[in-house]
């Protein structure tokens, strides 16, 4: 993400940037099933880990200003248009 920020800031700067990031179902799966064994639970961790670090890129890029959506891909739509009406209600637009 820190050698793309330049960028995305600099895009920022004229334009409304909104960013999408998908989250991944399985991985959601696996961290809300319950676990028995050792190899379970080293995966939970992990699915744990990658969600945790795609949360700690939108709150970054929310620091900076830029709008993100964080959502699963089936609500797409519906999260989309949330974000719009987030956006004109506090105009930015």
């Amino acid at each position: 993400m820190y050698r793309q920020l330049p960028y995305l800031q600099a895009i920022a700067k004229n334009h409304l940037l909104v960013v999408i990031f998908f989250e991944n179902t399985e991985l959601r799966e696996l961290t809300d099933k319950v676990t028995t064994t050792t190899q379970e639970i080293f995966d939970k961790t992990i699915a744990q880990k990658f969600a945790y670090e795609k949360k700690l890129i939108v709150n970054e890029l929310n620091k900076f200003g830029i709008q993100t959506i964080l959502t699963e891909p089936q609500h797409l739509t519906i999260n989309t248009i949330n974000k719009y009406l987030e956006i004109k209600a506090r105009g930015l637009l």
